[in-house]
């Protein structure tokens, strides 16, 4: 890497990142599984400068309500500037069982994909949302005289 590939690496305000969030929707949670890392699509909504998601029980949810914090990675493209965007929450994840609190999310847009019983109700409280935005690199660049070369079929 350049000095003039990094500088093209812009570092995204917490706000500007809040904003990104807002617009995206979905996202992968990162969650600490016995002796390893897992990770799990959400769908989730931005409240309050927090993230919202709900789902069912199982491994995410057990594993996200842990005292382990969590992370959460988020990414897009903006095709009229040809960059692209990715920003990190790291928090802790805590239920939602307040009855208002309940109530106040029924506003929010949390659609998940997957049919089936999604009572439960997560908010992660960030300690540290970070992101950043840079342009994306030409394909062409990657390519070498072998690129083109035939190759044996996978069998």
């Amino acid at each position: 890497m350049t000095d003039k590939d990094t500088s093209e690496i812009e570092e995204l305000p917490p706000h500007t990142c809040w904003d990104l969030l807002r617009g995206a929707g979905l996202g992968r949670l990162a969650v600490w599984v016995g002796d390893h890392p897992d990770i799990f699509p959400i769908n989730y909504a931005v409240d309050h400068g927090t993230l919202m998601f709900r789902s069912g029980q199982g491994t995410k949810v057990s594993h996200a309500l842990s005292e382990v914090p969590v992370a959460v990675e988020i990414d897009g493209y903006d095709a009229p500037t040809a960059k692209a965007w990715s920003v990190v929450v790291r928090g802790q994840a805590e239920q939602v069982r307040q009855l208002q609190d309940l109530v106040d999310t029924v506003d929010l847009p949390l659609l998940p994909w997957q049919a089936g019983q999604k009572g439960i109700f997560v908010r992660i409280v960030p300690d540290l949302v970070t992101g950043r935005r840079f342009p994306v690199a030409d394909p062409g660049i990657w390519q070498t005289p072998l690129s083109q070369a035939p190759r044996s079929p996978m069998e």
